[in-house]
């Protein structure tokens, strides 16, 4: 059955929204036909790419908002604008897709998915990495119990990109990106925990400067506390080279996934598999489009091929964590989490 592409204006033509609107093109199921960008320098850039690519380029949010062909937003926007631009989309009628992390707080996330229901619209997020094909995997194992119970997870993503980004970018602000190794990676690896063992109740955060200038720290260690006792151990570095690891522990045995590459450049992940009573076993498993799987995922879901797989009670506790977290590593204490 043939789907008619999903009309889309991507907000923000910055590092990632360049990664997006190029990924979005060379899907099936989705179409650019407007790119908003409010730096004219950058603008002009959006511009030269929209002539070959067949997009407009505007410098208005309110463009895409009452663009005739504009049926979903993606935002690739500073966070703090997320929750308001969400709320703009959804009473607008357009679909919303969301990079990472949602909203900075609880309560704007709620009432961004509170619009998006009143409005009838979908809401997506940015969280690709739950499209892993690796994580995939690991996921159906420790649903069939391969692993048994689940007693803590392990994880790590640490990078040394933002070196190359000049020191007033928005990235390395506290006031846009507070807590900048927890809102650029460690959000994904607190998503894929509540993925596994839902939403967390406490947690435990530190966060310092100690290989960088930037401002909004380059070191985040994170414990989070789950129903039941389980754990989840969080690394989340912005001074040194790539590395990625996620590990889960089982009554039975553990499944470590090692990345390659960043996953911006994907080259594919390293599986290790230890289970009770049998050798250990290591296989590769080849790169993937997770990016694109994600908004095609979104995409099928608008047009009703499918449920999108990341819940609104999902994007709730992922917010819920990250608010909890920012407040513990300003307290130095363990901090409740609302939900």
């Amino acid at each position: 059955m043939s789907v008619k592409p999903l009309n889309v204006a991507v907000i923000g033509y910055g590092w990632w929204g360049k990664i997006i609107t190029a990924t979005l093109e060379a899907s099936p199921l989705l179409n650019v036909v407007l790119v908003i960008e409010s730096d004219p320098k950058v603008g002009e850039v959006a511009k030269e790419f929209g002539k070959t690519m067949n997009f407009a380029v505007g410098k208005d949010f309110s463009e895409a908002l009452v663009h005739p062909e504009v049926e979903a937003i993606v935002l690739c926007t500073p966070h703090q604008f997320h929750a308001e631009q969400i709320q703009l989309a959804a009473k607008a009628g357009k679909h919303v897709f969301c990079e990472k992390p949602l909203c900075l707080t609880y309560a704007d996330a709620q009432a961004s998915i509170a619009a998006c229901n009143a409005a009838g619209v979908n809401l997506g997020i940015g969280h690709e990495r739950r499209f892993e094909p690796a994580i995939v995997a690991m996921r159906e194992e420790i649903a069939k119990g391969t692993l048994g119970v689940v007693l803590q997870i392990e994880a790590n993503f640490s990078q040394d990109k933002f070196f190359a980004l000049p020191p007033d970018n928005w990235r390395l602000s506290n006031k846009f990106a507070p807590v900048g190794p927890l809102t650029a990676t460690g959000i994904h690896l607190v998503d894929l925990a509540i993925a596994i063992l839902g939403p967390a109740e406490s947690v435990w955060a530190r966060l310092s400067t100690r290989g960088s200038q930037f401002e909004n720290g380059d070191t985040l260690g994170i414990m989070l506390a789950f129903p039941g006792g389980a754990n989840a151990l969080i690394s989340a570095i912005l001074a040194t080279p790539f590395d990625g690891r996620f590990c889960v522990y089982g009554s039975k045995g553990w499944m470590e996934i090692r990345d390659n590459t960043h996953p911006e450049h994907p080259t594919g992940w390293n599986v290790t598999t230890q289970l009770r009573g049998q050798e250990k076993k290591t296989h590769f498993m080849p790169p993937a489009p997770t990016v694109r799987f994600n908004l095609e995922a979104f995409a099928n879901g608008v047009r009703g091929v499918a449920p999108y797989p990341v819940s609104h009670q999902e994007m709730l506790a992922n917010v819920g964590a990250l608010e909890a977290i920012m407040r513990s590593a300003a307290s130095e204490k363990i901090e409740v989490i609302q939900g």
